[in-house]
């Protein structure tokens, strides 16, 4: 990470699933001290205020796809703003629900091709998020990034992409909750996917530090997507999909802190935290703390936090 300057870009995305409050996200990570916690740590931050997405629509009927025309509506929007921000330093994008990786993948992964370097993406997430809208039984398309970023059929209506990001640069941390479709394409495609199961039996450094080994000797670069529902929910309650059994505050953390060693790291999404369904604001503040990892924070740095 050599940049110097952050870029916050806040992405209200509301709409690639039922239930609502993400569109507050942007604004509690701003509320938690995101700006001044990377400025403490000596990068200068800018930040661009939200996107002007579609902000609410009714539900679909169930079977059907949830709000299909506002979602490639942010996409567009969201992968003109990744591919401009990333020229001009490290861009964190504020959700939101993971459906703005649709757009903010797609335009790093132009930003990549223009500058001919290939791009990696680990996926610290529940979920694979490998259904198309053809596919998805629930109808969210929150579950569908990574198919499209890989170029899978299905996506019709969507922008074209520019690049796409090969399967095998994909590696998923933290999967607890995988479609049987999923987990076919998943072994046939040659993704690396590390469920908790493996995190249980070998620790979360080896596999990642492999990872992190592939993309360097491939000259690559790496798009982080951190989505709540990759922490235990019992420290991180403010997301729709909690899933039992996530990742510790202890292993996020170490995961943080290696990506930061490693030096790889050039654009972020923080995705799925719903303050509605927060507890004081302790999982905007936690998010904070990990992107504070990410970005330099030492263990000797970390502030007592008190949600009195």
């Amino acid at each position: 990470m050599s940049a110097q300057k952050c870029i916050l870009i806040g992405a209200g995305m509301d709409c690639g699933k039922r239930r609502r409050g993400c569109i507050m996200g942007p604004d509690a990570y701003r509320t938690a001290g995101l700006a001044e916690t990377l400025g403490a740590l000596g990068w200068q931050t800018e930040d661009r205020g939200n996107l002007p997405g579609p902000t609410w629509v009714a539900d679909a009927p169930p079977g059907e796809v949830h709000a299909l025309d506002e979602s490639i509506a942010w996409t567009q929007i969201l992968a003109d703003a990744a591919e401009s921000a990333m020229d001009q330093g490290f861009p964190i994008f504020m959700g939101g629900d993971h459906a703005l990786s649709l757009g903010t993948v797609s335009g790093v992964a132009a930003h990549a091709a223009r500058n001919d370097r290939p791009l990696f993406v680990l996926w610290l997430d529940a979920h694979p998020d490998i259904n198309t809208p053809k596919t998805t039984a629930s109808g969210n398309l929150h579950g569908t990034p990574i198919a499209y970023v890989t170029g899978q059929d299905g996506f019709d209506g969507f922008p074209a992409l520019a690049a796409q990001v090969p399967p095998a640069n994909v590696c998923f941390i933290g999967l607890r909750s995988v479609d049987a479709p999923e987990r076919e394409f998943i072994t046939r495609s040659g993704m690396t996917a590390i469920d908790m199961r493996q995190i249980d039996e070998r620790g979360i450094a080896a596999p990642l530090a492999a990872f992190l080994a592939k993309v360097r000797a491939a000259g690559g670069v790496l798009h982080v997507s951190l989505d709540v529902d990759f922490l235990e929910p019992a420290i991180a309650p403010a997301v729709g999909t909690t899933v039992p059994g996530g990742a510790t505050f202890r292993e996020a953390h170490l995961v943080m802190e290696m990506l930061h060693d490693s030096g790889l790291v050039t654009s972020l999404d923080l995705v799925e935290l719903n303050p509605f369904l927060d507890d004081r604001g302790r999982t905007a503040s936690l998010m904070v703390d990990l992107t504070a990892s990410l970005f330099g924070r030492s263990v000797f740095d970390r502030p007592t936090h008190s949600h009195s």
